[in-house]
């Protein structure tokens, strides 16, 4: 099975997610999301196949998301500054042809594989 993880290898849930695709023998593709931003298409694409808003999906936690604001921002808002700063961007997401999942936990990933 072919699965993209968007991964910040600093990240445990990340890490233990990237764990599972391996151990299942996935066909993996790992995008270093920090070093390689999202794209608004693909993005806007993630969230929606996973069901979740870009509010869902905001990282507020180590972050400055809240002191920009983006608690309290429309959803094109948040989406415009997880652009700009993939960091506001919870994470691990994974794709695979069964779907997309927010990996948090990292069992998530198990829906899909």
């Amino acid at each position: 099975m072919k699965a993209t993880i968007w991964h910040n290898p600093a990240c445990g849930t990340s890490r233990k997610t990237l764990e599972i695709l391996e151990a299942e023998g996935a066909d993996l593709t790992v995008v270093l999301y920090l070093e390689t931003p999202y794209d608004r298409t693909k993005l806007e694409q993630l969230l929606r196949d996973a069901g979740l808003t870009p509010k869902d999906a905001l990282r507020t936690r180590g972050t400055d998301a809240e002191e920009c604001g983006l608690d309290d921002a429309d959803d094109a808002t948040i989406l415009a500054a997880m652009v700009a700063n993939p960091a506001f961007v919870n994470r691990p997401l994974v794709e695979t042809d069964k779907g997309v999942r927010l990996c948090r936990p990292q069992d998530m990933v198990r829906e899909i594989l």
